[in-house]
């Protein structure tokens, strides 16, 4: 596969593109953008983009990408009610880095969400790549929890879903979404430096 091939690939996709996808790309955007800078609206801009994609995949016929979807709209309506729930001494939950319960809680979602999903999908549906899939979705899965709870290591797990889809992506011919994935993956890699730097200014105003 070489360069013009990809670029003749994209020009393809983005002709049958429809406004509707086109609306969800741009909400996923301005979420991932909304969530580097720790802004609360990466909740509601994820709800649409999300919700959009869930009826787009439903739609045709992708029902593993659609029950993901469903599952990043459940944490978005879960992260949205905790990042504005206040403690007794009316302080939103920060953000910081995760408890050792957190770390192992993570793991086990990517880890064993990675085989639940592998057998749905090498079972219950004609993926022909159902362990790189799932591996996918698994750790996208981890991280989107952590985001919820606010947590800095939410980049890692993000980025490393956002690693192993690209060539799946590439693979399915989804140029245009894999293009997407790098902005996001150098997004992540930004988000990361950001929430370090938030999570020790709040460290040191809560201590």
């Amino acid at each position: 596969m070489n360069i013009e091939s990809v670029i003749q690939g994209m020009q393809a996709e983005f002709s049958h593109m429809n406004w509707l996808e086109l609306v969800g790309v741009f909400f996923g955007v301005l979420s991932v953008l909304y969530s580097n800078r720790n802004k609360i609206y990466v909740y509601p801009t994820g709800l649409v983009s999300t919700g959009i994609y869930i009826y787009l995949f439903f739609a045709g016929g992708l029902y593993a990408d659609a029950g993901l979807n469903v599952y990043y709209f459940v944490m978005s309506v879960y992260g949205w009610y905790h990042w504005t729930r206040k403690d007794n001494a009316e302080h939103v939950t920060p953000v910081a880095w995760t408890s050792r319960g957190e770390l192992v809680t993570a793991v086990l979602i990517a880890v064993l969400g990675w085989g639940l999903i592998y057998l749905l999908l090498r079972y219950a549906s004609d993926s022909i790549v159902p362990v790189w899939d799932s591996f996918v979705a698994a750790t996208a899965c981890s991280g989107m929890w952590l985001l919820a709870k606010r947590k800095v290591e939410n980049w890692v797990l993000l980025n490393i879903s956002n690693l192993a889809a690209e060539p799946l992506l590439i693979y399915k011919h989804y140029y245009l979404t894999a293009a997407l994935t790098v902005f996001l993956f150098v997004v992540a890699c930004f988000g990361f430096v950001n929430w370090k730097k938030i999570a020790a200014q709040e460290a040191a105003v809560l201590s």
